[in-house]
């Protein structure tokens, strides 16, 4: 029992130091380990599943809007960033470069891509001649390096996981209309399968990409306050068409500059999933995205026949549609409840002698607690209802958790009092200047979030310097 209380101990718990609870849930729960390279993470298998999880979802999700999947080299020549000047002095501070090949010192500087619009705008400039070749509606899964100087598992690490859509239109029109239908593909996947509220919306020139024309976000909120950035939907205008020659024939003859969009989401979202679900005895898991749905415990596993009846009780969930494992190691059932709530399996499934000799299990559920004894004969039925309860359930706490913080200001008195003690999100009027901006981040470290779709007047005045507003934009402390 030592043991198993120790397991738990292990997390530092999140009202003591969030942050670190953070780190101890990642490094507990097995998602990932440190590596020689500073900045730069291991993902273990664990971590990884979870990752591969949410790529064939979005994958899937992707291709089912025309999308389809390439892939652009990791290097791009210095002179090639350099023909975006917005693009590249935005990153500029991240890049990392290679200097030689080999023993040789190259002639030009490789940067190690940071993001890839440029390399996507000069194979288009080449790939693209007529309004026959639109539009060209690309996406590559890849890794990327910025050099960060603060890092922290999944939420920035100098190398991090990501897909990256890239797309050619022929009109304004259509590009726009791209750019919100992949906002909401994320949109629909964070809150489905993610179990996880979000805030759409716009984000101010001052926030936006660098070279867009116009950048939209899904803002979620972790259990700390913060606010995540989940992902991000670019329409780049014609801005990077110009600047590489990407043009087409139009159907006048005509030759014309495409418009152009750009669409991510990272490995960071694992960190969401972590911020917005997890508690102190672990990582907990929305059913859709988790690798292991269902842990069956045998209890007394030595005894005759059940091994054998938890083999059947895996099979038959397994049929009905189920990600399922058994938990045969020689440790005991209370180390492995531990182990399982620290892992943050759905559901584990208890089955001992005096359950087979009754025909039944409990089953138990990682994010309540709850327990439910269940015919074993009826378990391919009740058990994928318990996941669907569940992921339904976890979405509703994290949503009220949300509603509950999420706060109004009309006066800078109240906003900064408001955004300095109530961590989360607070709606309040801009007047669109950077100025006030600019000023809130120095007197409190917020930031504008976006200007969320869903607008409310809260008053005719900038809750900062008191011109006309017309804008409300949802502020909060980031990651």
């Amino acid at each position: 029992m030592a043991k198993e209380k120790k397991l738990v101990e292990a997390i530092t718990s999140m009202e003591e130091d969030f942050a670190q609870w953070y780190t101890d849930v990642c490094v507990k729960a097995d998602l990932i380990g440190y590596t020689s390279v500073k900045g730069c993470m291991a993902i273990k298998p664990a971590g990884y599943a979870l990752w591969e999880n949410i790529q064939a979802d979005l994958d899937a999700r992707f291709k089912a809007t025309g999308v389809q999947n390439v892939y652009m080299p990791m290097f791009i020549p210095e002179s090639l960033l350099q023909k975006e000047k917005d693009h590249i002095e935005g990153f500029a501070p991240e890049v990392a470069w290679v200097t030689h090949g080999g023993l040789d010192k190259l002639t030009e500087r490789l940067c190690v891509r940071p993001t890839s619009e440029t390399l996507f705008c000069d194979f288009y400039a080449k790939d693209i001649q007529s309004h026959r070749d639109l539009p060209r509606v690309y996406n590559q899964w890849c890794s990327v390096v910025r050099w960060e100087k603060t890092t922290r598992p999944f939420l920035r690490s100098r190398e991090f996981l990501w897909q990256e859509g890239h797309t050619a239109h022929a009109t304004a029109e259509e590009a726009e209309e791209r750019t919100i239908q992949m906002l909401n593909v994320y949109t629909d996947f964070l809150q489905d399968d993610l179990a996880i509220p979000v805030i759409q919306g716009r984000k101010t020139d001052k926030e936006k990409f660098a070279g867009a024309e116009a950048t939209y976000t899904v803002e979620a909120l972790m259990h700390d306050g913060k606010a995540l950035q989940s992902g991000t939907s670019h329409n780049f205008g014609q801005g990077f068409a110009k600047a590489f020659n990407v043009q087409f024939t139009d159907k006048d003859n005509t030759l014309k500059y495409v418009h152009q969009t750009s669409w991510g989401m990272t490995t960071r979202v694992i960190g969401a999933l972590i911020m917005v679900h997890g508690d102190n005895s672990g990582l907990v898991m929305p059913p859709r995205i988790a690798p292991t749905q269902v842990m069956v415990i045998p209890i007394r596993q030595d005894a005759a026949g059940v091994m054998d009846k938890a083999i059947e009780v895996k099979d038959a969930l397994a049929a009905a549609g189920v990600r399922v494992n058994i938990d045969a190691t020689e440790k005991s059932p209370g180390w492995k409840f531990s182990e399982q709530e620290m892992r943050g399996i759905p559901v584990r499934v208890e089955l001992g002698p005096k359950d087979i000799e009754a025909g039944t299990a409990v089953v138990v559920r990682r994010d309540d607690r709850s327990k439910e004894v269940v015919a074993i004969e009826d378990l391919p039925v009740r058990v994928p209802q318990i996941l669907e309860e569940m992921q339904a359930a976890m979405y509703e706490r994290a949503k009220a958790f949300r509603d509950s913080h999420l706060y109004e200001a009309t006066d800078y008195e109240t906003f900064v009092d408001t955004i300095n003690n109530k961590p989360g999100f607070v709606n309040a009027m801009w007047c669109g200047d950077a100025a006030c901006e600019a000023k809130i981040k120095e007197d409190t470290t917020a930031t504008s979030r976006c200007m969320p779709f869903e607008q409310k007047h809260l008053s005719d005045v900038c809750v900062c310097c008191g011109k006309p507003a017309k804008i409300m934009v949802t502020w909060g402390k980031a990651y």
